[in-house]
C-alpha cells in the first residue's frame, strides 16, 4: 500500500473517530427511538460504527463522516426494529390513555403521533433532535438533497401538530 494512500486510509479512520467521540450519544437516543430499547441502540450503534471503519473506503470526505456515519447507524437501527418486531402502538389504540382527567396529553400521544408520521418525516425529525445533525448531514444520512430536507422537516412538524391536536380534540 502506498503512504498516499495509506495517509488517506488513517485520515478517514480519524474522522469516523473523531464522529464517535463527538456524536455517540445523539446515536444512541437515535438508535434508541428507532428500536424502542436502548440496549438494542447501543448493539445497533456499535454495529454501525464497525461497518464505517470496515466500509471506510467509501467515506467520501471528513466533512460527509457524520451523515454518512448516522447512514449506516440508522440502517442498523432499523434491521434491528424489523428483526426485533417492536411494538408500536397506532394513535386509535392510545386515545383512551392519552387524554388525563385535567385533558393534557400524556407522553404516549406523542409517540403515537410519530409513529403515525411517514418514514422519511419520521426519520428526519430523529435526525434533527435526537442525532442532533445539521441539514448537510441529515441529507448525507437519508440520501436526499439538502433542500429536501427542510421540506420534510416542515412536513413533519406541521403534521405532528396536527396528529397531536386530533388526540387532544
Amino acid at each position: 500500500m502506498s503512504v498516499w494512500r495509506r495517509s488517506r486510509t488513517d485520515a478517514k479512520l480519524a474522522a469516523i473517530e473523531a464522529v464517535y467521540r463527538e456524536r455517540l450519544r445523539p446515536f444512541v437516543r437515535l438508535a434508541t427511538a428507532i428500536t424502542g430499547d436502548e440496549q438494542t441502540a447501543l448493539d445497533a450503534v456499535h454495529d454501525g460504527f464497525v461497518r464505517a471503519v470496515r466500509y471506510r473506503s467509501r467515506l467520501r470526505d471528513r466533512e460527509s463522516a457524520p451523515g454518512w456515519v448516522c447512514r449506516i447507524v440508522l440502517n442498523e437501527a432499523k434491521k434491528r426494529s424489523t428483526i426485533e418486531g417492536r411494538y408500536v402502538p397506532t394513535p386509535d389504540e392510545l386515545v383512551d390513555e392519552t387524554v388525563s382527567a385535567n385533558g393534557h396529553s400524556e407522553p404516549g400521544a406523542v409517540a403515537a403521533a410519530l409513529a403515525a408520521l411517514p418514514e422519511r418525516q419520521r426519520l428526519a425529525l430523529f435526525l434533527r433532535y435526537y442525532a442532533d445533525l445539521d441539514y448537510a448531514g441529515i441529507a448525507e444520512a437519508l440520501g436526499i438533497a439538502r433542500g429536501t430536507v427542510s421540506a420534510t422537516l416542515h412536513a413533519a412538524r406541521a403534521n405532528l401538530q396536527t396528529k397531536l391536536e386530533e388526540v387532544n380534540a
